[in-house]
C-alpha cells in the first residue's frame, strides 16, 4: 500500500467551507511546507483573479508550487499564467478550469470540446510550459464521458498533459452527483487513460452525512478506491458500490489489498483532490491505519 496516499491532498484553503482569508491561507501553507507531511501535495490552489493578492502575502524566502483556477475570462487567466511564470517564488504546477463559462452559445463543435480549445489556447498564449497539466471540468458530471473523449482526442496535439476534474459536492445539494454518474465518469476516464482530479465535498475519509447541512458527502477514500476499481476494469455498478460504502474498515482493507503495481496504476489515474483542510485528511488516514504520521497543528480548522 506504500505510496497510495502520497501527495494526495492539494491545499484548497481559500475555498468553502473553510474559506480562509489570503494571509491565513498563506501562513497555513507555509507551515505545512515546513512540516513536510507526505500525504500533502504541497500545491496551493489559487483563482487566477486572486494571483496578485497571493503574491502580496509572500515573503522573499517563500517558494510555492501553485495551481491556478481558471475563470470565465480567458484573458485574465492567460495574464495570471504569465504572472506566475515571471514570479521567482512560484512554480506553475497546473491549471484547473471549469469549461462551462467558456462554452460558446452556438458552435459547430460540441460545446465542451470548443471550450477546451479556448482553455488550451490560453495556456499556450500565456506561456505555460509543456509539463503544465490542464485539468478540465465539465459543466456537470454527466458530461464527463464526452469531455473525456475530447481530452483523449487532443492528447497528442495539445502539447501538454490533460486531465479530467470531477466535482464531488459543494455548498448546495445539487452539486453532489449521484454515485452512478460519478462512477460512470471514473470508468470513462480509466478506459481512456485520462487522469482524474477530484474537488469539493470530500471533507472526510469515508462517506457520511453532515449533521449541520444534511448533505451526504463522498469520502476521499471512497473516491480514490472507486477510481482504483475503475482502473482494475470493474463495471460502473461495482465502482458505484465503493462510492456508496460507509464501512471504514472495509475501505481500509481494500486500500491495503492493492499491490504495489496497482497502487502505481491507481495514482497514475487519480492525481489528487483539493481539500479546504490539510489536517483532517491526514489525521483520518492515520486513524484508519493507512498512514503512520498524524497531522501537524498547522493544518487549520476542520470543515463542517
Amino acid at each position: 500500500m506504500t505510496g497510495l496516499l502520497d501527495a494526495l491532498v492539494d491545499d484548497a484553503g481559500l475555498f468553502p467551507p473553510t474559506s480562509l482569508d489570503m494571509p491565513s491561507a498563506v501562513r497555513r501553507h507555509r507551515a505545512d511546507l515546513a512540516a513536510a507531511e507526505p500525504m500533502l501535495a504541497h500545491r496551493f490552489l489559487c483563482p487566477a483573479a486572486r494571483i496578485g493578492e497571493f503574491l502580496a502575502e509572500l515573503a522573499p524566502e517563500d517558494r510555492v508550487r501553485i495551481i491556478l483556477i481558471g475563470g470565465a475570462d480567458p484573458a485574465q487567466t492567460r495574464e495570471a499564467i504569465r504572472t506566475v511564470i515571471d514570479a521567482p517564488a512560484l512554480t506553475l504546477a497546473g491549471i484547473e478550469w471549469a469549461l462551462a463559462p467558456l462554452a460558446p452559445a452556438t458552435s459547430g463543435t460540441e460545446p465542451m470540446a470548443a471550450a477546451l480549445d479556448v482553455a488550451l489556447r490560453a495556456l499556450a498564449e500565456g506561456g505555460a510550459g509543456p509539463d503544465v497539466i490542464l485539468f478540465a471540468e465539465p459543466a456537470d458530471v454527466t458530461g464527463a464521458a464526452a469531455l473525456t473523449a475530447a481530452l483523449a482526442a487532443r492528447r497528442e496535439s495539445a502539447g501538454r498533459p490533460l486531465g479530467l476534474k470531477l466535482r464531488c459536492g459543494g455548498v448546495q445539494p445539487e452539486l453532489f452527483p449521484p454515485a452512478a454518474d460519478l462512477a460512470t465518469a471514473l470508468v470513462a476516464a480509466a478506459g481512456t487513460g485520462i487522469p482524474v482530479k477530484a474537488t469539493a465535498g470530500l471533507h472526510h475519509a469515508v462517506r457520511h452525512t453532515d449533521p449541520a447541512t444534511g448533505f451526504t458527502h463522498f469520502g476521499y477514500l471512497n473516491v480514490l478506491l472507486a477510481s482504483a476499481q475503475a482502473v482494475r476494469g470493474r463495471s460502473a455498478d461495482e465502482v458505484a458500490s465503493v462510492l456508496l460504502d460507509t464501512d471504514a474498515g472495509r475501505l481500509a482493507d481494500l486500500a491495503r489489498s492493492l499491490t504495489p503495481e496497482e497502487v502505481r496504476r491507481v495514482r497514475a489515474g487519480f492525481a489528487s483532490y483539493g481539500s479546504c483542510s490539510t489536517s483532517v485528511p491526514v489525521r483520518e488516514a492515520a486513524d484508519l491505519g493507512l498512514s503512520e504520521r498524524a497531522a501537524s497543528p498547522a493544518g487549520g480548522r476542520s470543515p463542517r
